[in-house]
């Protein structure tokens, strides 16, 4: 299984969950396609772009229940990121963690995602 993951607003995910499907956040609504990150791409992108938010969570999906709707490309650096041209499914959800700032401003990340 390859699990990739979205770190996204507690409020927009809870909503999600109530409607039964995620359609994206405002980037990827603009963009045409969800933003994903692999395990060593999640922390970087909390950095770059949810520095200093609060009240987020990180979805761990199961990117092999995706099918061709997941797409690797290039991105940041030039490395391929996981985009999902489509809504997501939330029976392909393996998990959703909250992602609280250290006092440092920086998320902590679970473990298992480094």
């Amino acid at each position: 299984m390859t699990t990739v993951y979205k770190i996204v607003a507690a409020d927009l995910w809870r909503a999600a969950e109530d409607s039964g499907v995620f359609t994206g956040a405002g980037i990827d609504l603009t963009d045409g396609f969800i933003h994903l990150s692999t395990r060593a791409q999640a922390r970087r992108t909390g950095q770059l772009y949810f520095a200093g938010q609060d009240n987020l969570v990180l979805v761990a999906v199961d990117g092999a229940s995706l099918g061709d709707a997941l797409k690797y490309e290039p991105s940041r650096d030039g490395d391929l990121f996981p985009h999902l041209y489509g809504s997501l499914p939330l029976t392909a959800v393996l998990s959703v963690r909250p992602l609280p700032l250290g006092v440092d401003g920086n998320h902590i990340f679970p473990d298992d995602v480094t």
